[in-house]
């Protein structure tokens, strides 16, 4: 008689036995719980399996479908893979790379420059749908790293093949598509069959893959993008990765390995600057043609907003102008005093959580002349504190105020739209896994995050993971609506930077417990970051924006 271990099955708060070694398919199979969308992926003793992962102990179980954030992850690498193998099989002679997520989808180009015609896209979209149909099982095995990399060299995936010449490892993880070889740091989903809701266009030099939105995946999707401002930004600068030589992983690597790390810092904070001191000028000029005084400065969590508007105020004094910050996060209520979300928790990110009233009190009468006393909040007590030193502005004065609902019309409703010169401000990153697995821009930001909130604000790694989901839904409902406001947009990312933080971001993430739901995420990042060679941060200038994060700024906070 076969051995029988205990499941709990979270989704129902049922209890199962089922035989040792069973895959989650097997229990999913048995389990009785409502299934509006296709099973994805589980997480199990808090880690994220594939649904033909074998279990051969007692855990805790729970089955995730798209609505779930590893859940959309998932889906989005899925249908990455079919769009993989399709495109393989209808252009074998064409290299095509994911450039960079975009809405609700990704937007990817071949590398001959030549572009997609719509009868191409269209042949593609066929080809996606057919394997889609065909529901074809993704497997994952171990072989050995030199049999890997024998089967990527067999599909010219020399990306790949860099990635694991630079983190060489006797045995490695691969997943397939019916024989087509492929590496992605995270599960998939069990068959081609549970991403079939999908559309693709032909869009700038490329395509536009669109998938469901998250939140609403009976919403549809549309191929129509209204991020044209955020196009331009993520395309300039994956030109520049390009040209550096670093656009994947194992170029990075192999470049630290060589000894060019120095002069790679080096170029990132050189370009960074020089795109700072442009958009100064373009302020300055605001302020020249049409008396712009108020620069509004948005963006996401841990996008850097605060080193950005020193460094952008830095420059604008360079043109003989002279810049008065003020912080957004000063302005929050007392913790107490916090809005509550839908599930009765504090929500931080809602326009509430800010005191409105004192904010536009402060700012009419910093316009009108008025020395004013602003406020200073210490996340530490979470309660308000006052400077000692009043402000006051001058002729020459440009009032920076920066923080997530700063393109928000309703946080500064007193103050004429042609008085604004709107900045929006991410940490883009653009330097891929390899051709077709992206680096999220929102793993770049949790580890800034998580390593400054233990640095500066008292907060462990768990904590910070526990609110994450919470201030991403914020991000999602008050900063992405209101980014194409911006008159122009910046992008934070530094090539290098996780390279830096992954011996910061590693015995920080390590100290979660894995008895802990958010261990699941800490087990990936870990598993993401092991693919980087470690660069010391030790000459990183102090007035990088990544300073903010790992400390060692010459700017005052």
């Amino acid at each position: 008689m076969a051995a029988t271990i205990t499941l709990r099955l979270l989704n129902n708060s049922a209890q199962m036995e089922v035989e040792m070694g069973s895959t989650l398919m097997e229990v999913l199979c048995r389990a009785r719980f409502e299934r509006p969308y296709p099973i994805l992926a589980a997480r199990v003793n808090n880690e994220y399996k594939e649904l033909g992962y074998r279990i051969y102990k007692p855990a805790e179980v729970e089955f995730f479908d798209v609505r779930h954030f590893e859940g959309y992850r998932v889906y989005q690498r899925t249908l990455s893979f079919v769009m993989q193998r399709a495109s393989y099989e209808l252009f074998p002679n064409r290299k095509l790379r994911i450039r960079h997520t975009l809405g609700n989808g990704f937007y990817a180009e071949y590398d001959d420059g030549k572009g997609i015609t719509a009868e191409q896209a269209l042949e593609l979209k066929v080809r996606m749908s057919e394997l889609v149909a065909a529901d074809i099982p993704l497997r994952r095995e171990k072989h050995l790293a030199t049999e890997v990399a024998a089967e990527y060299a067999e599909y010219d995936f020399d990306d790949r093949i860099e990635l694991l010449n630079t983190r060489p490892r006797l045995y490695r993880t691969v997943n397939y598509l019916g024989d087509m070889p492929g590496y992605f740091y995270g599960a998939l989903a069990p068959s081609t069959g549970c991403v079939a809701h999908f559309d693709l266009a032909p869009y700038y030099n490329g395509f536009y893959v669109a998938i469901p939105a998250r939140n609403n995946p009976d919403g549809g999707v549309t191929t129509a993008i209204h991020h044209d401002k955020m196009f331009e930004i993520f395309h300039e600068y994956q030109q520049w990765i390009d040209i550096m030589g670093v656009p994947t992983v194992g170029d990075l690597n192999r470049r630290v390995m060589e000894g060019d790390a120095s002069e790679l810092i080096k170029i990132a904070e050189a370009f960074h600057e020089n795109k700072i001191a442009a958009i100064a000028r373009s302020v300055a000029e605001a302020n020249a043609e049409r008396g712009v005084r108020m620069v509004l400065i948005s963006g996401p969590s841990s996008s850097g907003k605060t080193t950005f508007s020193k460094r952008l105020g830095v420059q604008l004094r360079v043109l003989g102008l002279d810049p008065v910050l003020i912080a957004l996060d000063d302005y929050f209520v007392d913790r107490d005093k916090t809005p509550l979300d839908e599930s009765g928790k504090p929500d931080f990110e809602a326009l509430e959580a800010i005191d409105l009233a004192t904010l536009n009190d402060h700012l009419r009468r910093l316009t009108a002349g008025e020395s004013v006393e602003i406020p200073r909040y210490d996340f530490i007590s979470g309660r308000r504190q006052w400077h000692e030193k009043p402000l006051q502005l001058t002729d020459r004065s440009i009032l920076i105020l920066e923080g997530i609902h700063a393109l928000n019309p309703a946080l500064t409703p007193g103050i004429a739209d042609g008085q604004k010169f709107k900045i929006y401000i991410s940490c883009f990153t653009s330097v891929a896994m390899d051709n077709f697995s992206r680096i999220p821009t929102t793993d770049n930001r949790l580890l800034r995050r998580t390593i400054r909130d233990n640095a500066t604000r008292g907060h462990n790694a768990l904590r910070t993971l526990s609110m994450w989901p919470m201030v991403r839904r914020g991000e999602e409902r008050h900063i992405f609506p209101y980014q194409e406001n911006a008159n122009v947009m910046f992008n934070s990312s530094l090539f290098y930077e996780i390279s830096v933080l992954r011996a910061i971001a590693e015995p920080v993430l390590r100290e979660v417990p894995n008895t802990e739901v958010e261990y699941a995420e800490v087990r990936r990042l870990l598993k993401f970051l092991d693919n980087f060679v470690p660069i010391s941060p030790e000459e990183i200038p102090p007035t990088s924006l990544l300073r903010e994060f790992i400390g060692g700024s010459s700017f005052k906070y």
